[in-house]
Formats: C-alpha cells, sequence, structure tokens
C-alpha cells in the first residue's frame, strides 16, 4: 500500500455529492489513500496530468480488473505498443474529419427523427426518454450495430457498467453483465458479414479493414458501447439542466458570445461525466513525499482535478466564458477519449442547437437528482415545452 496519508470518506455522501470530499482532499491530502475505496486517489489536476502519462509507473492493464474479467482485454487495459496499435485501428472511424464529413450528418438525421416524434408530447424524462435515446441511436450507428435497436443499447450498456463496479461480488449483477455480452457478440456476428462485403465507417467496419481479428473486434465494439452510452446520455441531459437552470449563460449563447460547444466543455469541466480512471502501480514511485508499490490500486480523480482552485478561476461555478483549456474531462495522457470528437459533435454541433430550436419553452418541471462519482448525472429530469415548432 502507499504510504499516503489515510483520508476517510461517507461513501454514500460521497455518492451523493463527491465535490465537498473533493475540495477537502485537495486542501488537506492532494494524494491520499482512502480505506472505504481501497484505493490512492490523485486529486490535484496537474499532479493527474503529469502521472497519467507515465504509463510505466501507472498502467491502465489490469489483468484481475472486472473489467477486463467480464468484457476482455480491450484497448482501454492495454499500454503503449498495443494500446497505440488498436487506437490506429479505430482512427478512421473517429478521426475529425470522419465526423465531419461522415457523422455529423448522420447524427441530424438520427436528431431529426428522435425529436419529430417526441416533440408532439410536450412533456419526458430528459434522461430516460430523451437523453438515453439520443445516446441510443448515435451508438448504434458508429458503433455498425444497425441492427441494435437503442433500447437493448442502453441495456447492455447499462449491464456492463454494473459488472465493472461490482467490487460486491453479487452473482445475479455478474451473470446480467455476461449475458448482456453474449447479446453484444450476437450482434456482432449477424453484421461482420455485411461490413466486410461493404465497409464503411463504422467501429466494427474499420477494425476489420485494419486486420483485426473479430475476436478481438468484438472486445473493443463492448468498450465502445460501455463508454458510449450512459456517459453521452449523462452529457446531454446535464448540459441541458444546466443551461436551464443557468438561463443568463444560455442568453450568451443566444446572443453570440459563447457557443454550444463551450457550454459542453464546460459542464464537463464542472460536472465531469467521467469522474474517475484507475490505475495499477507497476514499480516503486515516489512523487510529492508519498511511496508507491506495485499492485497499488490508485484512481485518478478528473472530477477533482476540473475544479482544483489553482488552476480554475470560477471553479465551482458553471461559467461558459471561463478558459476550459486545462480541463481533463477526456483525460490527459495516452489514453485521451477517442471519441471525444465524436461525443463533443453530436452533443454539442447538432443535439443541443437541434432541441432548443424545436422544444421552445423547455423547462424544468421539478427537482433534478444527481448522482454517482465515477460516473456523474442526472439521475431523472422531468421537463415540459410548449407545442413543437415547425422548422
Amino acid at each position: 500500500m502507499s504510504t499516503a496519508p489515510v483520508f476517510s470518506i461517507d461513501p454514500r455522501a460521497f455518492w451523493h455529492d463527491p465535490y465537498p470530499t473533493l475540495k477537502a482532499m485537495r486542501e488537506q491530502a492532494p494524494i491520499a489513500y482512502v480505506p472505504e475505496l481501497d484505493a490512492t486517489l490523485m486529486v490535484k489536476r496537474d499532479d493527474i496530468a503529469l502521472n497519467e502519462k507515465l504509463i510505466d509507473v501507472f498502467s491502465s492493464v489490469q489483468p484481475g480488473g472486472l473489467m477486463t474479467q467480464l468484457m476482455g482485454q480491450n484497448m482501454m487495459r492495454k499500454d503503449g505498443r498495443d494500446h497505440r496499435a488498436e487506437r490506429k485501428a479505430i482512427f478512421p472511424a473517429i478521426s475529425p474529419k470522419t465526423v465531419k464529413a461522415v457523422w455529423r450528418a448522420a447524427f441530424e438525421d438520427m436528431t431529426d427523427r428522435v425529436l419529430d416524434d417526441l416533440a408532439p408530447r410536450k412533456g419526458a424524462d430528459m434522461t430516460s426518454d430523451i437523453a438515453r435515446r439520443l445516446a441510443g441511436e448515435a451508438l448504434c450507428l458508429v458503433t455498425g450495430l444497425t441492427n441494435m435497436d437503442w433500447q437493448t443499447m442502453d441495456r447492455v450498456s447499462q449491464a456492463m457498467v454494473d459488472g465493472c463496479a461490482n467490487y460486491a461480488g453479487d452473482p445475479a449483477i455478474e451473470a446480467h453483465c455476461l449475458t448482456c455480452v453474449e447479446t453484444i457478440d450476437q450482434h456482432v456476428a449477424e453484421r461482420l458479414d455485411a461490413v466486410r462485403h461493404s465497409p464503411d465507417f463504422s467501429l466494427l467496419s474499420v477494425q476489420q479493414q485494419s486486420g483485426m481479428d473479430d475476436a478481438q473486434n468484438c472486445i473493443n465494439i463492448r468498450l465502445a458501447i460501455s463508454g458510449g452510452q450512459n456517459e453521452t446520455r449523462d452529457a446531454i441531459a446535464g448540459t441541458i439542466w444546466a443551461l436551464l437552470i443557468h438561463p443568463e449563460q444560455r442568453a450568451k449563447i443566444e446572443q453570440g458570445e459563447a457557443t454550444w460547444l463551450e457550454a459542453f466543455e464546460e459542464y464537463a469541466r464542472w460536472m465531469s461525466p467521467i469522474g474517475m480512471s484507475p490505475r495499477r502501480v507497476t514499480q516503486p514511485y515516489d512523487f510529492n513525499g508519498v511511496a508507491f508499490a506495485p499492485e497499488d490500486r490508485v484512481f485518478l480523480m478528473f472530477s477533482s482535478g476540473n475544479r482544483d482552485e489553482a488552476v480554475f478561476a470560477n471553479p465551482d461555478q458553471f461559467d461558459v466564458s471561463q478558459d476550459c483549456t486545462p480541463a481533463i474531462s477526456f483525460g490527459a495522457g495516452p489514453h485521451f477519449c477517442a471519441g471525444a470528437w465524436i461525443s463533443k459533435c453530436l452533443i454539442a454541433e447538432v443535439v443541443l442547437p437541434k432541441l432548443f430550436a424545436r422544444f421552445r419553452g423547455l423547462r424544468l418541471d421539478g427537482e433534478v437528482p444527481f448522482g454517482g462519482w465515477a460516473f456523474r448525472g442526472p439521475l431523472s429530469m422531468s421537463v415540459l415545452w410548449d407545442a413543437p415548432a415547425t422548422l
């Protein structure tokens, strides 16, 4: 175990709102062992940005980890040459050029169809009815699993997220996760011949075109689903919530003083849909007076780094004018989120402007509870809007 000072937390309060605890840690113990999580947490932005790049010390390879055991060793759980090779293989599907030339138009068509379907209702749960559907429909397109509906996409994604967080070893959660992994594999198997004969820019197709074997292709599709559904849902719903409770910030966008992208990036900094990333220490290492030992578990707390008072002028406020350049919402090292360009396009360029234009008078209908610290977002979000606008 590392020699970091011990800092105890209340797990329930931490799940409800981690930010007060993380602020206290930044002040009192920027690197601390938290017994309730059995991990050493790193909470300062610059410490995280520096050490995430040291893959020879802080490794993503976790053979005994739940993700590897349940989903296979995907590229997120590889480092160095192996990680770079698989990241290169998927690049044609996620590059800024492909996002602009292929995915933006696909996302626009999909979003128009979904909003046309929902608009007459004049009310819904933004998280479960709207954002969840938009995220799922987009993920079906990007992965290449066009034979899967968005409800199934959401279900299998949630099962894998739950499985990877099943530290208590609940056999029912594990069994459900494995069943959903099988569901993904079946859908992949159904699509392999189609993308082999008619290549496209989906993840399934470009990985196949790169020469990746079918088994590893399938494992990385599982990763894309586990990482591309819930976080996207939470970012869509959360950014909309932030703009609804901060009308003065939305006014800046409407008046041309800020952009939808700045709103999304500021929300991702402020509320960090992805709050942390785990690492395994591979060798003895000293940093800022703390000695790390091999096999120590370390959590890089992106959510805390994104509110570091030493870096951001207005860390605890949602302010679209704030400089988000130092934010580590998508990571800071070689494992920088591969889907960053896709998420920015989907959310900032397509969903936000279309939804606010289509749903006139969009407003909250009650309180919006949030939960989570490793992944965080609105648990439910009842909204109303006026008669649909004709575009």
